[in-house]
């Protein structure tokens, strides 16, 4: 204790020295300097990166060694899960099967058109790949469900539906009619439309053990509309048993009501609107859909006025919050980096226990965690890391578009603490420990196991042409 006292005195010291000789002390560098010389400490690797990679291999090194696509932190190590030629070229969020203490397959979604592979299966042991459906447009989120089931959906505009797996080792080749929303094939019955939970552009969804579900629209502002929209799905019948189901009409998701969020409760729930975009809210009731029916979700939220964000894309439950009992997720809005500066944000949400979210009695309150910046910037996918309690930020940046200020650069995939006992609410600070080297591809679909060892994610649009998933290592 002394001894890190005196080291604080001496570095309070020096701060005041180079101030006194009319230097002026950056604290803000100061801390990222502490960030980066405490990251084994905080973060498990050492050595975060400095800056992005501006490498862009050809498709033969990529061929030969599909690590090469990342530049990481030392410490860490990349290791191919699959590069199989079949994989889909744009594999984004992957769920592990059966549960992310003992996987044994990745259910990915690959987020192509309706005559590509939408779901697929990859092996742990030998990365090979098969097709559980196709049919799909722009598959997106894929969810590993409480009650032993996958679920996927589209982020297909307000036509993007959601669907259910069961079995998904044992599903192949199910072909999805998305206009007359019917199944073919001999596994047909293990696959479910689910019309209850509403139609948007899926991306970004959170299973609570209840049932519950949260997830949000991904969509932009325009001509005045407030952008994508986050709602809550409360099923008829909560989840309340430890098994999984063996037949699809018993999952939560077959019926339930769905609510928009709407911020904003100065003079009577009434504070609602532009500017608006954090604090405290209601839900909104937007259809109860104990008998399924077709609801435009992105209809709805320009005629409830529901509060809006910028590209709403991937969201996490806080596994500690859940462990408490309580709803605490975190979301990113990428916003716009080419056009118009908007670095994007994260914002992370609470709607009381997880009881009271089923009950709909909570006030929902959503608060900023990351600003974003020229340094992290338009974040895409979210990943909580159990054991450390920190998040992982992965970028989707218009590199390409970009040009001058030291651009074009790649995506990199960040790392960031969770907020402290300091006054404000934001990430204690975050750090790079990954950076693609190609210029034209997105590190997407990232996940931890339930130990925050081994974090997996997809290279998407590489410049192979197929699919490559990796797994990284190192974390301690």
């Amino acid at each position: 204790m002394k001894r890190l006292a005196l080291i604080s005195a001496i570095a309070l010291v020096g701060i005041s020295s180079v101030s006194m000789a009319g230097q002026p002390f950056d604290f803000g560098q100061y801390r990222d300097q502490v960030l980066r010389a405490k990251t084994q400490q905080l973060f498990g690797f050492n050595n975060p990166l400095k800056a992005a990679s501006t490498a862009s291999i050809d498709a033969g090194t990529a061929n030969a060694d599909p690590t090469k696509l990342v530049t990481l932190a030392n410490g860490l190590k990349a290791h191919v899960v699959s590069a199989a030629g079949n994989l889909g070229a744009n594999i984004d969020m992957m769920a592990l099967w059966p549960n992310d203490e003992n996987p044994t397959h990745l259910i990915v979604c690959n987020e192509q058109g309706t005559g590509q592979p939408g779901v697929q299966r990859v092996s742990l042991a030998d990365g090979v790949v098969e097709t559980i459906l196709t049919g799909t447009s722009s598959c997106d989120p894929a969810h590993v469900t409480p009650w032993g089931t996958v679920v996927v959906a589209e982020e297909a505009g307000n036509s993007g539906s959601m669907l259910e797996i069961l079995d998904p080792l044992h599903t192949t080749n199910v072909v999805y009619d998305r206009v007359a929303h019917t199944l073919s094939g001999a596994d047909a019955g293990n696959v479910a439309y689910r019309p209850a939970v509403g139609h948007l552009s899926f991306e970004g969804v959170g299973v609570y053990p209840n049932g519950v579900m949260y997830y949000g629209d991904e969509n932009r502002p325009s001509v005045g509309t407030g952008g994508g929209a986050y709602f809550k799905f409360i099923p008829s019948a909560p989840w309340t048993e430890g098994y999984p189901i063996t037949d699809l009409l018993y999952s939560p998701l077959a019926s339930g009501k769905i609510y928009g969020l709407r911020l904003g409760k100065r003079s009577g729930n009434t504070d609602y609107g532009q500017g608006s975009e954090l604090g405290k809210g209601t839900w909104v009731l937007i259809a109860d859909n104990t008998i399924p029916a077709e609801v435009d979700l992105r209809a709805a939220a320009a005629a409830n006025k529901l509060t809006g964000f910028y590209r709403p894309e991937d969201l996490n439950a806080d596994l500690n919050a859940m462990a408490e009992g309580n709803v605490r997720f975190c979301a990113n809005n990428t916003g716009n980096e080419s056009d118009d500066r908007n670095w994007g944000n994260t914002v992370c949400f609470t709607d009381g226990t997880i009881e009271e979210a089923a009950a709909n009695t909570a006030v929902p309150e959503a608060q900023m965690f990351i600003n974003g910046s020229r340094t992290i910037a338009m974040m895409d996918n979210i990943a909580y890391q159990p054991g450390h309690g920190n998040w992982v930020i992965h970028e989707d940046r218009d590199a390409v578009e970009m040009s001058g200020d030291g651009y074009p650069f790649n995506d990199s995939i960040h790392i960031c603490l969770e907020d402290g006992a300091d006054v404000d609410d934001q990430t204690d600070g975050c750090v790079r420990w990954a950076s693609l080297n190609d210029l034209n591809a997105e590190s997407t679909g990232g996940l931890f196991d339930a130990f925050g060892k081994n974090y997996y994610f997809s290279v998407q649009h590489n410049v192979t042409g197929h699919g490559v998933i990796l797994k990284v290592t190192g974390w301690k």
